[in-house]
């Protein structure tokens, strides 16, 4: 039941087109290079409208989310208990805890969902509190079973009947007294006497049991079927038959129905380890997505755990990345950003390259391992490039950037203008967005020293729309600022085609720290003008670390 074949590729939180393409295409390369694990991409987040339609133009169909890195149960040794009907004695209950090594048994319906728990405690404890001699019909014992339990077998009656009234008797008086103590319907456990089993049968027994094997005679077979009367005949004597009958009880009636303590393969260690803490239960209960019964976890599983594998791709700062990130074995980074937060308890393959895309570098290694492209993870890598690098006009694009995606265009058979307009056209349209959507549709937070920003940013073809959006955002870069430690909002609303942006911020400091960050720049109360700044990469960001260090 363990996943520790799965490795997760994923981008960070926010995703935009470059962290999800290059997912997808890096997940595909370890595949065809590393047979030993299977590498499966996933996202940090909700996917935008420019990478919606980049996927669904290559018909690749979205990365599964992936919300926390913590250790879940699905991903630990589940003890695969096997579970019994709550039919079955209490005697191969027990048998079943020694075979299994276990102490709890799960009990459940023949659809696999969980009825109850008997454990060995619970069952000392019924021997311990059996002064009730009714207790065997209370709990609707089943001949046959009573029969297996001492070792026998039901000579007159129906086996699959059931004993549901009277009370257990030992008939160790003679017949003369014995109708003082026998009551309808009660089940007598009997010697070899003749007049003892008769005189039983004719108070209305509805068992009796022979011990030592002894012989019932034909004539007492046929008064007991005529008595409806079932007769079972045990090898052992009349101690060991009493001390063992009740272990023929089924265990539903012992098991523990309510308030059961169970857990979920989805469920995550750190949110059930002080639930565990806190009980006097050794194994839990496991339950699937359906709610069906797969198994057992007791406190001993959660030690020395393995949790998800991650290959981090487009990022490498622990504020930008899934959370519980630290949970979880980080086998390599891929990324084309500074040098982040983020730290790794093992040394780790770690790839960084000063270029305008994570893609560019997904092309690049797609060479060096001599693999094929095929069409559709082109067009993917080549629009992450054109995203990220505003179609070759963002300061971060290298001539490695464009030849990869030119290369890439043409593996895909598509024009790099045309795609781009219909890309930035789709990824623009913000129309029918709320401010908060469009607020963290592209959101990073940085943190420099004991500061901690936040930065966002839109881009457009229509000068139009960004001015639109702009009065929409204003409130909301207020109510966001504080949240997650934020001190400082900032947010970048960038025309393609001028090659510019307008900065608002909102915080105390911020326009002081857009001051220093850019000397002579006029400031007014909400935003400034940054001609020529279309990268938050890397116009904006190092310009703010600068000004923020040199305060």
């Amino acid at each position: 039941m363990k996943s520790n074949s799965r490795v997760y590729v994923i981008g960070h939180k926010n995703p935009d087109t470059d962290s999800i393409c290059s997912a997808i295409a890096y997940a595909d390369i370890k595949n065809r290079t590393d047979k030993t694990k299977t590498y499966v991409a996933r996202r940090a987040g909700q996917i935008n409208e420019e990478t919606e339609y980049v996927l669904k133009r290559f018909g690749v169909r979205a990365p599964g989310y992936l919300p926390n890195a913590g250790t879940q149960v699905k991903e630990i040794e589940i003890h695969e208990v096997p579970s019994v009907p709550g039919t079955i004695s209490v005697k191969k209950a027990y048998s079943m805890m020694k075979n299994n090594n276990v102490v709890t048994l799960p009990i459940t319906s023949p659809d696999n969902d969980l009825q109850g728990v008997i454990t060995v405690s619970d069952i000392a404890e019924s021997y311990m509190d059996s002064y009730d001699s009714h207790v065997m019909s209370l709990a609707r014992t089943q001949y046959r079973s009573i029969a297996d339990t001492l070792d026998g077998s039901v000579i007159v009656g129906n086996e699959h009947g059931y004993f549901i009234e009277g009370k257990v008797v030992v008939g160790a008086f003679h017949p003369d007294t014995m109708e003082n103590y026998i009551d309808k319907n009660d089940l007598v456990i009997l010697g070899n006497r003749a007049e003892d089993q008769l005189c039983a049968i004719e108070m209305d027994a509805s068992c009796i049991i022979v011990g030592l094997g002894a012989k019932v005679t034909k004539t007492i077979q046929k008064f007991a079927e005529e008595k409806c009367c079932v007769i079972i005949s045990s090898p052992h004597d009349t101690y060991t038959i009493a001390r063992l009958i009740n272990q023929s009880i089924p265990v539903k009636y012992l098991m523990r129905r309510s308030n059961l303590i169970t857990f979920s393969t989805e469920d995550f260690l750190d949110d059930i380890k002080e639930v565990m803490k806190n009980q006097r239960h050794r194994d839990f209960p496991i339950l699937n997505k359906k709610g069906k019964y797969v198994g057992t976890i007791s406190r001993r599983n959660l030690i020395g755990n393995a949790g998800k594998k991650l290959i981090l791709v487009d990022h490498n700062e622990e504020s930008q990345a899934v959370d519980n990130v630290k949970e979880a074995e980080i086998l390599e980074i891929i990324d084309h950003h500074r040098l982040g937060s983020l730290e790794t308890m093992a040394p780790v393959m770690f790839r960084n390259e000063p270029v305008g895309c994570t893609g560019t570098i997904m092309y690049q290694i797609y060479q060096e391992k001599g693999l094929d492209i095929a069409p559709n993870i082109a067009g993917l890598l080549c629009a992450a490039i054109i995203s990220d690098t505003l179609m070759f006009r963002s300061p971060t694009c290298t001539m490695l950037d464009k030849a990869a995606a030119e290369a890439l265009a043409d593996i895909a058979e598509i024009s790099i203008p045309e795609f781009a307009s219909e890309m930035f056209r789709a990824g623009s349209n913000l129309k029918d967005k709320s401010p908060e959507e469009i607020f963290y549709q592209d959101f990073k937070k940085f943190i420099m020293g004991d500061v901690t920003f936040g930065v966002g940013q839109i881009t457009s073809l229509d000068a139009g729309e960004l001015e639109s959006i702009k009065e929409q955002l204003l409130p909301q870069m207020e109510s966001e600022c504080g949240k997650h430690g934020i001190e400082m909002v900032f947010f970048m609303l960038t025309n393609i085609i001028e090659e510019s942006t307008e900065l608002l911020y909102y915080g105390s400091g911020a326009k002081e720290v857009i001051e220093k960050a850019f000397e002579d720049l006029p400031v007014n109360e909400v935003s400034c003008e940054l001609k020529g700044v279309v990268s938050r990469k890397k116009q904006l960001i190092p310009a703010f670390m600068m000004a923020l260090q040199n305060q």
